[in-house]
């Protein structure tokens, strides 16, 4: 009984120093904390008053290491009509946040010659990025 018990205790002391080692490197070693909104929705009251002024406190204050706006499905023609939306799109742009739209949505969309011309705009198929973004552990993933 003694046996067992000791070696119980061993067994348990073991694993609490093995999880100190690993929290102890976790907190040697920063990983990159980053914010990536996925704007899918085409409704410009929801885009200026939640999801920009969001993305640009999360940019300008630092609540992230970095931050990344997706602009995908109904947003990309939402963007391409209208001008006021492109403007603070831009603004935040300017501000060091990243903003990608998927290629394929802006084609589905007929919006692709338009948002071409955006120099902010990164164009590209975001599927595989997305899954990507969506995988990785310092990422966290926001849907509007």
């Amino acid at each position: 009984m003694k046996t067992s018990v000791l070696i119980f205790l061993s067994l348990f002391m073991i694993s609490l120093t093995g999880n100190a080692d690993h929290h102890d490197r976790g907190e040697d070693h920063h990983e990159q904390d980053k914010l990536v909104v996925l704007w899918t929705s085409d409704d410009s009251n929801l885009a200026e008053r939640m999801v920009f002024p969001y993305v640009h406190d999360a940019q300008t204050a630092g609540w992230f290491d970095e931050v990344t706006l997706i602009v995908w499905g109904p947003s990309a023609k939402l963007l391409a009509e209208n001008v006021v939306i492109q403007e603070k799109l831009e603004n935040i742009s300017e501000m060091g946040v990243t903003v990608e739209a998927c290629i394929v949505c802006t084609h589905e969309y007929g919006v692709n010659e338009i948002l071409e011309d955006f120099d902010y705009l990164i164009l590209k198929p975001m599927g595989e990025p997305l899954s990507g973004y969506i995988k990785d552990p310092g990422v966290h993933v926001l849907t509007f």
